[in-house]
């Protein structure tokens, strides 16, 4: 793939700040708990001890995309029973999903009972993550100030913000961590905003030039949260799988575009045909023995703009959302 020339984007950090600083100072109005550890480092509960919602839930998402996408609520007619979407639209879809959104950075601490395990996302990742998707990207942000988005339903050890902030090259009391459990209903709205960055990590994945990807825009029905995890994790990759659309506008000539269209939704994994959490028990509960090519969205457009055709792939599947929705996994 080519890389991003970094010199032509402005950092995903610096233009996620004032959304960062707007949870701050409107934190009783969302229902955010705000405070800070030992070492300097401040903390929003946005689903742990803190209600939350889905307006909360609706700006995290537009933090994780680095500032440079939009996130919105939409109510929807197309489904019986489900009626709110979430939108997303980037013009810079690699670098918003891909350098900052991803849930790529695996932060651990400790052993036991009382081991700290999760994944960061955000624009924190572009600044101090190893992972070597940046080498292949080729972008890396400079700034003074970072903030990570933590998939957890713990507060983090202060190790672990020390550690993040050491990884970003900045002071402790420069770090932002956004704490949004997947049983919340900000954990709900942050991971169904992820239906664009999952086309993108799958077209990643198979090989397609990402760099050719200009711009794009995705949508997914909003789940139901739920208080017991393998539901709630079920219910969240679930709306991506099987009500997500996405559609892709690349510099690609059409046998290209149409290829990338035929495999990207959810459709073409072997593992496709029932709800995630059904699919994670038949694994013996090993996320590496799901198929990677299942996360993705369930139906896709993808426009060639130098032809100006439109391919189309994949279907809704509305019987297998209601069986997600409305019952417990695992």
């Amino acid at each position: 793939m080519s890389k991003l020339d970094d010199s032509h984007f402005p950092s995903v950090n610096a233009l996620s700040a004032p959304i960062v600083q707007s949870l701050i100072d409107n934190a009783i109005a969302l229902r955010l708990d705000v405070s800070t550890l030992s070492n300097g480092t401040t903390v929003i509960d946005a689903g742990i001890n803190a209600m939350g919602g889905l307006e909360a839930g609706r700006l995290i998402s537009e933090i994780c995309l680095g500032g440079l996408g939009k996130v919105n609520l939409r109510a929807t007619s197309n489904y019986d029973k489900w009626s709110w979407n979430v939108d997303i639209h980037t013009s810079h879809p690699v670098l918003s999903c891909l350098a900052s959104q991803y849930a790529g950075w695996k932060l651990s601490h400790g052993k036991g009972e009382d081991a700290f395990n999760a994944l960061g996302s955000g624009p924190g990742r572009a600044l101090g993550s190893k992972e070597e998707l940046f080498q292949e990207l080729g972008y890396k942000d400079k700034a003074e100030s970072a903030c990570l988005v933590i998939e957890t339903d713990s507060i983090p050890p202060v190790d672990v913000a020390d550690h993040v902030a050491k990884m970003c090259g900045i002071s402790t009391d420069k770090l932002t961590l956004i704490l949004t459990p997947t049983s919340s209903l900000c954990g709900s709205v942050q991971i169904v905003a992820r239906v664009l960055e999952t086309a993108l990590h799958k077209a990643h994945t198979l090989g397609f030039c990402i760099a050719k990807i200009v711009d794009g825009a995705g949508s997914a029905l909003i789940c139901p949260p739920s208080n017991h995890t393998i539901t709630a994790m079920s219910r969240t990759n679930d709306a991506i799988l099987f009500s997500g659309q996405v559609h892709l506008f690349v510099e690609m000539d059409d046998d290209e575009a149409a290829v990338m269209a035929s495999e990207l939704p959810s459709s073409t994994s072997r593992d496709y045909g029932k709800p995630f959490g059904e699919v994670f028990k038949d694994v013996g509960y090993d996320f590496y023995k799901i198929d990677p090519m299942l996360f993705s969205p369930a139906k896709v457009a993808v426009t060639a703009l130098e032809s100006g055709n439109t391919f189309h792939a994949g279907n809704l599947n509305l019987a297998l959302l209601d069986k997600s929705f409305s019952n417990k996994c695992g």
